[in-house]
């Protein structure tokens, strides 16, 4: 693929395997539109968008989102970057999903981030939350001033039922078995690209070494 071509990639990786921080770093250097499929569903349900209002309808209920309405939602939006280099996160979900895309939205490269579980399971449980604002801690990296208390407030930090070892590693198991055969469609066409390590900074490396021998980068270092 010559370099300068317009780009459309999608990138997979389990739930805190650091796949927004990689996204974040990958549109910046490369000049993509991020375009996040579980932002584009809040935006819309906050703007009270007709797209908004029909997600909200089946969220009220406790349902799942079809994919056909997610896909639509997803589709208007690539439909006003047909001259953009893209980068999208959270959609495909299914292989169905997957296969409509490729067919209206054809995509480059399929960036899978690989995190070992073992890994993920002990970056989350060592995160902790101030819940009235939303601050987040952890105490592997970013631990708290003082241990278990918010830095501005002085409050307690909690951790959520979510990020306990046994939720994840339930989520990461869910996770696995829906990326399957995500991967297996887009290694089938030949676009497929795994990551893996145990650091964002370690997969930064790889990726950026990877994608600057397809894409021209915006600034070099």
């Amino acid at each position: 693929m010559a370099v300068g071509k317009l780009i459309r990639a999608v990138i997979l990786g389990a739930p805190a395997s650091g796949k927004g921080t990689l996204s974040d770093k990958i549109t910046k250097r490369f000049s993509m539109e991020h375009i996040s499929s579980g932002d584009l569903l809040r935006l819309h349900i906050q703007n009270r968008t007709e797209h908004g209002e029909h997600v909200k309808s089946f969220m009220a209920k406790g349902e799942l989102v079809p994919d056909e309405v997610v896909t639509k939602l997803v589709f208007s939006e690539l439909e006003k970057r047909k001259e953009t280099s893209w980068l999208l996160d959270g959609f495909p979900r299914t292989e169905k999903q997957a296969i409509n895309l490729m067919g209206s939205y054809p995509v480059d490269i399929a960036l899978n981030i690989v995190v070992p579980f073992e890994v993920i399971v002990e970056r989350v449980q060592g995160r902790w939350v101030h819940l009235p604002s939303g601050r987040v801690y952890n105490t592997g990296f970013k631990p708290p001033n003082k241990p278990g208390l918010d830095d501005i407030t002085g409050e307690p930090l909690v951790q959520r039922e979510d990020d306990k070892p046994e939720a994840v590693l339930k989520r990461l198991e869910v996770y696995k078995k829906t990326v399957e055969p995500l991967c297996a469609y887009y290694r089938s066409k030949g676009i497929l690209v795994d990551f893996p390590g145990r650091t964002s900074e370690q997969i930064w490396r790889a990726l950026q070494k990877y994608l600057e021998s397809r894409i021209q980068p915006a600034y070099h270092d």
